[in-house]
């Protein structure tokens, strides 16, 4: 493996091994096992700018938000609501779909109360499913109280709800920037201004209603909680962790294709857009704005998993007994830090220490980076020791992934042969070849994306 650069931007290695190696330490270390519910809130575009700069009121933002989440469940306990106690943990995620900057927080709260009984022993008081309107009540507490704070420190219009401030007076670097990125537009070269091109697709131009969704939308809020976990789904559990401690752009879902970098979209957008093309620089700029403040925690928990929370010692232990859960390593066997051999092992299932002859365990001895060191262990094996010679037979290129729009080549996932060259912003249309042509377009008008 490659050394690490230890950046928090959009590094897929380093971001790959803090998804994997956060997300078996919440499982292992924090959540107990209960059933516990995933709750998104979205904010509004003005508010994401202004969060995006100010950390301290983006955390007080998110208090608002936990606080009210935790009452909410207290009170749908079969218990006391002023003993029972309950917790949560939220990832702060700064990316949007489409690369863009929106700031959104990711929740998984357990899904009941804990009550206190007899001797200190704790028990488990789960809730049922909340339903929409529950939901909505609850927006409609977290969003009356945002703008209450927002009006006490004289950051918020009655009228309209947008933050407002001394940003517009002496605005901080990048403030073009990351206002461009939150509206879904760009801020330098010759699209300033404009949104980034998109290919659509007239087959996905339909809006998917999911029976099962429990959310609602309130003036620019959006608050979800449509999925749930149950307490033996350790294994579900981990992957939700991961996805909410994923990379803002994973880099399958990155190709090139004559100059331009194609993103494509989790899922398409309901006027039929399945990916955003990017110039070079245009990419640069939305990654630039995605780079979190400096030392700026974006894992935060809450209640009882809170670091100083009486019970967090009985919580975090709560229903795991004394087998490992899993059939993972228990705490005293497993590292703080897990190397990247268990990592991957974890993750991935791919186990590097393998011996691929005998089948035993194979051990990390050193990190060689020495010329000479080199130089002797490669005389020892008996391998060519001149960096300039060429190998035994020719290297190939790797091959191309499968979502690259390679030009006289029809690719069934796009449904389209080739894309021109895009020159100035004057030509925003590419020609499309093949009979897939009236479907697909490469477009900068404004998108209906998704409020996440």
């Amino acid at each position: 493996m490659a050394l690490s650069c230890r950046g928090r931007g959009f590094c897929q290695s380093c971001l790959g091994r803090r998804m994997v190696a956060r997300a078996a330490h919440l499982v292992d270390r924090v959540l107990p096992v209960v059933p516990v519910r995933h709750w998104v809130l979205s904010l509004p575009f003005a508010l994401r700018y202004r969060l995006a700069w100010d950390h301290e009121l983006c955390r007080a933002v998110l208090g608002i938000f936990a606080r009210a989440l935790m009452a909410f469940t207290r009170r749908r306990a079969r218990c006391d609501p002023t003993t029972a106690r309950t917790g949560a943990v939220t990832v702060i995620q700064r990316a949007g779909s489409a690369a863009n900057l929106n700031i959104h927080f990711h929740t998984i709260a357990v899904d009941g109360a804990f009550v206190e009984g007899r001797g200190g022993r704790l028990s488990f008081r789960p809730v049922r499913a909340p339903s929409p309107d529950e939901v909505s009540s609850l927006l409609a507490i977290v969003r009356t109280r945002i703008l209450a704070l927002l009006a006490r420190r004289g950051l918020v219009v009655a009228e309209t709800g947008d933050p407002t401030g001394d940003f517009d007076l002496d605005p901080p670097p990048l403030a073009e920037v990351y206002a461009a990125s939150v509206r879904q537009r760009l801020a330098t070269g010759e699209r300033a201004g404009r949104e980034p091109m998109r290919l659509r697709s007239a087959a996905f131009a339909t809006k998917r209603e999911d029976p099962d969704h429990r959310g609602a939308r309130q003036d620019g809020f959006d608050l979800c909680a449509s999925r749930a976990v149950r307490a033996n789904n350790r294994s579900r559990l981990e992957r939700l962790c991961r996805y909410l401690l994923r990379p803002p752009i994973p880099a399958e879902r990155l190709s090139e294709e004559q100059g331009l970098v194609l993103l494509a979209l989790p899922r398409p957008w309901t006027d039929g857009s399945t990916h955003v093309a990017f110039e070079p620089a245009e990419l640069i700029e939305r990654l630039a704005a995605l780079v979190p403040r400096p030392h700026a925690n974006l894992i935060l928990y809450h209640g009882v998993l809170a670091g100083h929370a009486r019970w967090r010692s009985m919580v975090v232990r709560f229903g795991r007994g004394r087998e490992p859960v899993d059939g993972r390593p228990s705490r005293g066997e497993s590292s703080r830090n897990p190397t990247w051999a268990e990592l991957m092992r974890r993750g991935m299932d791919l186990d590097v220490l393998a011996c691929p002859r005998c089948g035993s365990r194979m051990r990390h001895i050193a990190t060689i980076l020495g010329r000479e060191v080199i130089h002797k262990v490669l005389v020892h094996l008996g391998l060519d020791t001149d960096p300039d010679a060429q190998p035994p037979h020719s290297a190939r290129a790797p091959p191309a992934p499968a979502s690259a729009l390679a030009p006289g080549r029809s690719v069934p996932e796009i449904g389209i042969t080739a894309v021109a060259p895009i020159g100035r912003f004057t030509a925003r249309l590419a020609r499309l070849a093949g009979p897939a042509a009236d479907s697909k377009v490469l477009t900068s008008e404004p998108p209906s994306a998704p409020s996440r």
